[in-house]
């Protein structure tokens, strides 16, 4: 699976495996593909340095990249404790009551939440590109369009390639404007936050829309079949997510979860603004239909919805409460029915993808 962009930066496989587990990005570089570490849920920069020094020592030589989010713009002097300030007393009391309703126990005197979204506050993202320029990243990837300018000339600087994900062309001609050298076009099938375009329809639309920059298809894609789809739309590499929550180096902390993914359908997901304000696709759960309900208060807009459930996710998580449990995937969530190894799971999408081209091969008469 080689592409004019997995050359460039040393991969076998144009696969880019993006994950907020520090083992399975590093599982996916061994693999010969480029494992992508989700930065979003490191609050401290310790933190990422703890992990980013683990991937040093378990990459070997093979390269990785990071994934921040960062708005494009820069909102001045504002604190978590600001955009706490700002969340209505009724919401407060709806989550109060869904969790009640439920059952669900309070979290322990003194245990803080494991959950929280300040990684979506520009400033927590810088810190962390200042940990994360101390180290040998070939990709720094953004979850919410083009990083500020600034971002973009500290990567380069540094040779290091600067992606963004695209849920349209016009987002993909943005960027490109904006000087980024990779556009992810994720469609609507895929998990966490997503626009209303499929991939089938957005791949090639955003190919032409940036052409000669390379874009990886993202969104529905979990074999090797669709791998060589995306390709034969223009793409130079696809980008996968949800494929990789439930291999063995995964760490989802839950065994209720673990098991719920593994009996989701595809039909199983909904996009819902509950988790983040925007819309995100994730397993359908009673608290996505709460918050969805026209009877609700409804959510609120990013970072406010995620400053205000996170101390609720946390304890669902904790107490594993089955009607609750729920976590952000993609509608490929309907193959995801076996534990495997990343190194399993590449070993089936690179021979589904050798199946697929011989089979295209014995379509053009060529075999």
């Amino acid at each position: 699976m080689q592409t004019d962009l997995s050359r460039k930066l040393g991969i076998e496989h144009a696969i880019f495996g993006f994950t907020p587990f520090p083992a399975v990005a590093a599982a996916i570089s061994r693999a010969g593909g480029f494992g992508v570490l989700g930065a979003v849920r490191y609050t401290a920069p310790d933190e990422l340095a703890r992990d980013l020094d683990w991937m040093q020592e378990h990459v070997g030589d093979r390269p990785y990249g990071l994934d921040v989010v960062m708005p494009a713009k820069k909102v001045e002097g504002v604190t978590e404790a600001d955009v706490e300030a700002m969340i209505p007393e009724g919401h407060r009391e709806f989550v109060k009551e869904t969790l009640g309703k439920y059952g669900v126990p309070e979290l322990a005197e003194g245990e803080a939440s494991g959950w929280r979204i300040t990684g979506w506050m520009e400033q927590v993202a810088r810190n962390q590109l200042d940990v994360a320029f101390d180290y040998p990243i070939k990709l720094l990837a953004n979850a919410l369009g083009s990083p500020p300018a600034d971002v973009i000339k500290r990567a380069h600087d540094q040779d290091v390639l600067v992606a963004a994900l695209a849920g349209s062309a016009r987002h993909a001609r943005k960027h490109a404007e904006a000087g980024i050298d990779v556009v992810v076009a994720q469609g609507y099938e895929a998990g966490g936050h997503t626009g209303e375009i499929a991939s089938m329809v957005l791949t090639p639309e955003a190919v032409e829309a940036v052409a000669p920059l390379p874009v990886l298809a993202a969104g529905g894609i979990g074999s090797g079949q669709q791998i060589a789809a995306a390709f034969a739309l223009g793409a130079q590499g696809v980008w996968l997510g949800s494929l990789w929550l439930t291999t063995t180096e995964a760490d989802l902390h839950s065994r209720a979860l673990t098991a719920k993914l593994l009996a989701a359908g595809s039909g199983d997901t909904v996009r819902s603004r509950a988790l983040t304000g925007k819309p995100a696709r994730q397993l359908r759960t009673e608290w996505t239909d709460a918050w969805d309900d026209q009877d609700g208060p409804g959510t609120l807009p990013m970072p406010l919805q995620g400053l205000l459930v996170a101390d609720a996710v946390s304890r669902i998580q904790k107490y594993e409460v089955q009607a609750l449990l729920g976590t952000p995937v993609g509608q490929i969530v309907g193959r995801m029915n076996s534990e495997r190894s990343v190194q399993a799971v590449f070993d089936e999408l690179t021979s589904g993808f050798e199946r697929a081209i011989d089979r295209v091969n014995r379509v053009a008469g060529r075999d």
